[in-house]
């Protein structure tokens, strides 16, 4: 048992909190909104064919696209109303609901590691705070030797920037690079958003 994740306790305070989530990013889908800056970045950093796990998928944005460019996508998240609306929306990644804190995908006969690991919006600040640094070690074990895995957060989310890289170290990811945002900007000490991206130790 671990302890739940700030999102479900914002799921559990408010049932209808999750349906209203995917109903705001399929009004901006339909308006020609942008959703997929983040998973550009990621298709930039693998071949084509890569398999990539969406690590707090929600309702399937980012693995979505990565599986129409011709990537193999596995997807997680806590929530079912989000998986559920990633199975809707965007078939053919596998859809799997699991807390990342349990994250075992082998339990679900997926054995291979993974050449990029994505986490994008705010998912990593979303967590337990006594669950970041299990969560972390878990990505680190699902990611192929030379593979990366990508965590991108807003500051001001009760979880500091050189709190979360520590964290990140002690799971065993080094960071190989890190940005301000998902189109390449670069990190400042004044940065209020991180794209961190980080390299199995």
């Amino acid at each position: 048992m671990v302890e739940q994740s700030a999102w479900m306790d914002q799921v559990t305070q408010d049932p209808g909190h999750s349906q209203r989530y995917v109903d705001r990013f399929r009004r901006l889908a339909a308006e020609g909104a942008d959703l997929v800056g983040e998973a550009r970045l990621v298709d930039a950093m693998v071949p084509r064919g890569a398999h990539i796990l969406d690590a707090g998928c929600g309702p399937g944005r980012v693995g979505g696209y990565l599986h129409t460019v011709g990537h193999t996508v596995v997807g997680v998240d806590v929530d079912p109303v989000l998986i559920r609306a990633a199975e809707e929306d965007h078939p053919g990644p596998t859809w799997i609901t699991q807390d990342l804190a349990l994250l075992d995908l082998p339990t679900h006969g997926i054995r291979q590691p993974f050449d990029a690991v994505v986490s994008a919006g705010n998912v990593i600040a979303f967590l337990a705070p006594s669950t970041r640094r299990e969560v972390l070690r878990r990505l680190r074990e699902h990611c192929a030797p030379q593979g990366r895995v990508v965590i991108g957060y807003g500051a001001g989310r009760g979880y500091p920037f050189p709190e979360f890289l520590a964290d990140a170290r002690a799971g065993g990811l080094h960071p190989d690079l890190l940005l301000s945002t998902w189109d390449l900007r670069p990190f400042a000490d004044d940065s209020d958003f991180l794209v961190a991206v980080l390299r199995p130790t």
